[in-house]
């Protein structure tokens, strides 16, 4: 009987490693029972010792299996089943001689091991869709954190998404099993934190302080650790086959993008739920949040800077100057205002008193960063095929960083999710100018900019 003991819960590459040399001596699953490094000794049978070396293989015999097996069982590795090594085991000393294996939808290993991935994956994706950073410090000293408790071991593999998605944002996320650091430069790790220390939204930056390294971020991560945190793109054929393997019976979440077709007060329910938000300091002086508007079918979504002082008390976007201003250049651009989603890149209104009066005044980097969740959320509800960038905050929430307007504007862009983006200036701007001449010519240019997406409107409505 063979003990392996593995180095941690995500050690997948010592199990695949591992496994392989234990096919090849033909050890049959039976006689191999799988542990962790630190499991509690009553999770093992009594009269185990850790198995001696394998011997050397002295044929030149080997083996393979579908290459489809590979990225199911890398996923399936992460589930919290203490027996999820045992399984993937048996199903590789099967696949030896049946390739065929995982086509057999009955089966009851290959059910149970796509179901663990697909169980993985919904986790993934919850933790990308729950994670909300609280920031700690102000400015240049500022440190975001979260608090996450996931089902699976699914934070390692998970990190480097928030590492893409904040890249120049330092965060911590802290979850029972493992924290995760980003420094802008390499994700690090340090121990979990206890259920008990679980932190209320008022006590997190304390729990952080207590957790977060007082030195300089380095990778501390073993390095088969680093080797599970593969690419997402290993996720895609897995959910496919996983569709296949099961008959449809297991419908997991897909990442991006989503389907036209959503339940019908997910906007409804967006809108709440950012009503609550306190992602950033500005909820505190601002009236209320202020959600974007328009239906739910439009292929058009305009993005602006953020609510003003109109907007914050009367709870609409682009209802005040700015917006009337913008209301009519769509009219003469022959844009359907009532077709197109109006939205801001920051939901709260950020000003300075003076007097009876409220001021203005820009987002800064970090107050963008904490609201373009929404933004993003936004737009898997909608599902817009143009992104219309008005002004410079609206540019660096739609690109993810600073865009400049003028060497940018007036022509259609690509996105990485396969959307078009335009981007133009700020209504409020055509406000601000001084001369009338000036104005004049400034507005026209935005009016031409708009055309753009009126042509592609009028294209959507005539393929409909």
């Amino acid at each position: 009987m063979y003990l392996i003991t593995l180095d941690s819960q995500t050690d997948f590459e010592s199990w695949r490693k591992t496994a392989r040399a234990l096919a090849l001596h033909q050890i049959a699953p039976a006689d191999v029972t799988w542990s962790v490094q630190g499991r509690a000794k009553e999770a093992v049978p009594a009269g185990l010792c850790e198995a001696p070396g394998l011997p050397p293989i002295e044929t030149d015999g080997t083996f393979s299996v579908p290459a489809n097996f590979i990225e199911l069982a890398r996923i399936a590795a992460l589930h919290r089943d203490g027996e999820r090594f045992a399984l993937l085991y048996r199903l590789l000393w099967r696949l030896r001689t049946d390739h065929d294996l995982l086509e057999t939808r009955a089966d009851p290993d290959v059910a149970q091991a796509t179901a663990m991935a697909v169980s993985v994956h919904r986790d993934m994706q919850r933790m990308r869709d729950v994670i909300r950073f609280r920031e700690i410090g102000r400015e240049h000293n500022a440190h975001y954190a979260a608090w996450f408790v996931p089902e699976h071991h699914i934070v390692e593999f998970t990190a480097p998404f928030f590492a893409r998605r904040y890249a120049d944002m330092p965060w911590s996320i802290l979850t029972p099993d493992i924290c995760a650091h980003w420094d802008g430069h390499a994700i690090s790790f340090t121990p979990g934190i206890s259920q008990t220390e679980m932190p209320a939204p008022n006590r997190l930056e304390e729990t952080w302080r207590r957790h977060f390294p007082d030195h300089p971020i380095t990778p501390e991560a073993p390095k088969k650790s680093h080797r599970n945190l593969s690419k997402a793109s290993i996720l895609e054929p897995l959910l496919a086959d996983a569709e296949r393997w099961t008959g449809g019976w297991i419908t997991p979440r897909p990442e991006a993008p989503m389907k036209r077709k959503l339940a019908a007060d997910d906007l409804d329910a967006l809108r709440k739920e950012a009503a609550h938000c306190r992602a950033c300091h500005l909820y505190k002086d601002a009236t209320q949040t202020v959600f974007g508007e328009g239906p739910k079918s439009a292929n058009i979504m305009l993005v602006g800077e953020q609510p003003g002082d109109k907007e914050d008390l009367a709870g609409h976007p682009f209802v005040g100057p700015a917006g009337q201003m913008l209301d009519r250049a769509l009219e003469e651009a022959g844009v359907d205002r009532k077709k197109v989603y109006v939205t801001n890149a920051v939901k709260h209104f950020k000003f300075v008193p003076r007097g009876k009066v409220r001021l203005h005044q820009k987002p800064n980097t970090p107050e963008i960063r904490a609201c373009r969740q929404w933004y993003e959320r936004e737009v898997s509800a909608i599902q817009p095929d143009l992104i219309v960038a008005m002004g410079a905050t609206a540019a660096q929430s739609v690109f993810g960083k600073i865009t400049p307007i003028g060497k940018n504007r007036g022509r259609l862009i690509d996105l990485p999710d396969g959307r078009k983006a335009l981007v133009t200036v700020h209504p409020s701007y055509l406000l601000r100018l001084p001369d009338p001449e000036t104005k004049v010519l400034e507005y026209q240019r935005f009016v031409d900019d708009l055309k753009i997406a009126a042509g592609l409107q009028k294209k959507a409505a005539r393929a409909a």
